[in-house]
């Protein structure tokens, strides 16, 4: 895969096991929906746990050559992205921030840098996002993405390269 092209400061490298505590706790931020049960802090946590393992088995399952990243600031892990290089495209599997990077243009940067990528082989990039996810889909429109299919409860969304654009129209 080619460098990619980042801001500076920010840079993506392959996840390894060391970083597990940290996914786990990535996962449990984006899992507001959960705070609203009525359960034990300790039935909340083992519900999590298994929430988390359950979609890493998902994705391994459903993408057996998806590729696992940590995406850094100033060297300091701040999310992950998950995606899966196929012959045909770049598929974005999964994106996470902190929610102190959230709403700062470094999630639009680090998928504008998986787009070049896509591009210099010549491929689209796709993604699913779920429909009520109205600021993430805001974002994949502004960056160029359209919807080509809904399944409930996500969008099936695609970016052509520029080289592709020609070609479709």
């Amino acid at each position: 895969m080619q460098k990619l092209q980042l801001p500076e400061g920010l840079s993506v490298r392959p996840a390894n096991g060391k970083d597990r505590v940290f996914l786990e706790a990535l996962y449990q931020s984006t899992r507001d929906d959960l705070g609203l049960m009525d359960v034990s802090a300790e039935q909340k946590a083992e519900l999590l746990e298994m929430q988390f393992r359950a979609q890493t088995q998902g994705y391994g399952d459903a993408y057996p050559n998806a590729m696992y990243f940590i995406i850094e600031k100033h060297l300091e892990a701040i999310g992950k992205a998950t995606l899966d290089f196929g012959p045909n495209e770049v598929r974005l599997i999964d994106l996470a921030l902190i929610p102190a990077a959230r709403g700062k243009g470094l999630g639009a940067a680090v998928v504008q840098a998986f787009q070049q990528a896509a591009a210099a082989v010549a491929v689209p990039m796709t993604l699913t996002v779920l429909q009520e996810n109205t600021v993430a889909k805001v974002l994949y429109q502004r960056l160029g993405f359209v919807t080509t299919a809904v399944q409930q409860p996500y969008e099936l969304m695609i970016w052509y390269p520029p080289a592709l654009q020609k070609i479709i129209v």
